[in-house]
C-alpha cells in the first residue's frame, strides 16, 4: 500500500468496524431490554450460545481496531514530539493487547461453563 492510500484505509477500518459495532449493541440493547439474564449463571449461559460467543469474539478485536485507528490518529495529529508519540503509541499498544487477550480469556471462560 502507498502512503497516500493509509488515510483511506484508516477511514475504511474505522467505518466497517463502526458498522459492526453499531448492530452489534443494538442487539445487545434489545436483548437486556426484553430478556434480561435474572442472575450470574444466566448470563455465562447466554454467552456460552455459539452465535453470541461468535458475536462477541468479533466484537473484541473490531472494538480494538476501531478505538486504535482513532486514538492513533489523534496521537498522530496533536502530540508532535516523536518520542513521546511513539512511547503513547507502544503504551496503547500494550493495553490494547492485554485486554483483548483478558477479553478473550473471559469469552471463551465462560463458554467452557456455560
Amino acid at each position: 500500500m502507498s502512503r497516500q492510500a493509509s488515510g483511506l484505509m484508516a477511514w475504511v477500518i474505522q467505518r466497517a468496524t463502526a458498522v459492526y459495532l453499531a448492530l452489534f449493541l443494538t442487539y445487545l440493547l434489545i436483548q437486556f431490554a426484553f430478556d434480561a439474564p435474572a442472575d450470574h449463571a444466566a448470563l455465562v449461559a447466554w454467552v456460552a450460545h455459539p452465535v453470541v460467543a461468535l458475536g462477541l469474539v468479533l466484537l473484541v478485536p473490531l472494538l480494538l481496531a476501531h478505538a486504535w485507528v482513532g486514538i492513533r490518529d489523534a496521537l498522530i495529529d496533536y502530540v508532535h514530539v516523536l518520542g513521546l508519540r511513539i512511547g503513547l503509541l507502544t503504551l496503547v499498544a500494550f493495553v490494547f493487547i492485554a485486554s483483548g487477550l483478558w477479553a478473550f480469556k473471559a469469552i471463551i471462560t465462560a463458554g467452557l461453563q456455560g
